[in-house]
């Protein structure tokens, strides 16, 4: 049997990590710029974290949540108040798909709706929202067998209030950065009055922190740059360094029944314990705080190169817009400098980095990148 064959592979077989640098089974040595779509929260096999998942194998790798799992709760508990959501309830699943989901069935549950507001070029989990391409102001476009899903352009507070006052939303959904769409950033006026828009007309806003979150955007989310509270957060990506596992904070308002929601792997408790790793580091090590000096050094830095249009992000979630591909961009960067980058379509180069990044490990990569586009 061979692979499916769906993702373009890069022709390198990763065999060791450590923080913000990778090697191959040459020896090579890589740093790092991505961070495997953002799941690289606190660096490659941190010692703290490796010890923490050896230790729940050799005991108890894995449960269902069939049992009690004190674990859970250990996790809900540091996770509201590293958040700052400690008055919310969290329901753990298996990735950021899965929580997205999940979050839309409960705000169908709360008011009976079906019909979701999301924006262009979102992307949701590939089960249920993906990356509208399209250039028209509003897309109808399934979502499941339930409802369908509106796409509106970012930022347009009067295109939201317009659909809204239909009355028929159940929810709207936006991230907190958008990601797959090329770094693409809500303001914090349009953040703030959607947060009253949907209060008015009872349609539950739901923000997909799956990328931005945790600590990326140099805050724990990068909706609190808005300064707002939102009904339910998804979350993925970095909770767990990679082990897969994702949730959703849920508003008080949201009342529990049981068999309303359900999963077979979420919040198992390997799981558990490499998520209470991550932010065991997160808090040891200041890594928001750091997120948000190298990312703004970075930031800052970029946006003096000529060559790049534009730069846009927040933290340590980053993008370079160029005027034409950056396919020979990103691929001398890794051939020629051994530098890991992302992309965002065709013109966008995305930087999602360990939020353990140093600084001189951002200055390094400045000196690869200003050899390449010289």
């Amino acid at each position: 049997m061979k692979l499916f064959d769906v993702y373009p592979l890069l022709d390198i077989n990763i065999v060791r990590g450590s923080g913000c640098h990778v090697w191959d089974d040459n020896g090579t040595e890589y740093l790092d710029l991505y961070g495997g779509h953002a799941v690289i929260s606190i660096g490659h096999a941190h010692p703290h974290y490796a010890t923490a998942i050896a230790r729940q194998v050799s005991t108890l790798g894995f449960y269902s949540n069939s049992v009690i799992n004190k674990l859970q709760e250990e996790v809900a508990a540091r996770l509201g108040k590293l958040s700052g959501y400690d008055d919310y309830s969290l329901f753990l699943v298996n990735s950021g798909a899965e929580a997205n989901e999940n979050a839309l069935k409960l705000a169908s549950f709360h008011n009976g709706r079906t019909r979701i507001l999301s924006f262009n070029k979102a992307f949701h989990g590939r089960t249920s929202l993906a990356v509208e391409a399209t250039n028209n102001p509003a897309i109808i476009a399934p979502i499941n067998a339930n409802g369908h899903v509106t796409f509106l352009p970012l930022n347009d507070i009067e295109a939201v209030r317009a659909e809204l006052a239909k009355g028929d939303v159940c929810a709207v959904i936006i991230e907190g950065i958008q990601g797959v769409g090329g770094i693409k950033l809500p303001t914090a006026e349009f953040l703030q009055q959607l947060r009253q828009a949907c209060t008015d007309s009872d349609a539950v806003l739901i923000l997909d922190e799956i990328q931005s979150g945790y600590g990326r955007s140099g805050k724990f989310f990068a909706h609190q740059h808005a300064g707002i509270k939102v009904d339910m957060i998804t979350v993925a990506k970095g909770i767990a360094n990679g082990f897969p596992m994702g949730g959703v904070l849920i508003s008080p308002q949201f009342k529990a029944v049981h068999g309303m929601l359900g999963t077979t792997f979420g919040g198992n408790h390997l799981a558990c314990v490499a998520a209470l790793a991550v932010m065991d580091v997160i808090e040891e090590e200041n890594l928001i705080e750091n997120a948000s000096k190298v990312g703004t050094y970075l930031l800052e830095e970029l946006k003096k190169f000529p060559q790049i249009k534009e730069v846009r992000g927040e933290g340590l979630m980053i993008g370079m817009e160029f005027n034409d591909s950056v396919k020979e961009i990103r691929t001398r960067l890794l051939k020629e400098q051994k530098v890991f980058t992302g992309v965002s379509g065709t013109n966008v180069i995305r930087l999602l980095p360990p939020l353990c990044l140093s600084m001189d490990e951002a200055k390094e990569f400045l000196t690869r990148l200003t050899s390449v586009l010289n």
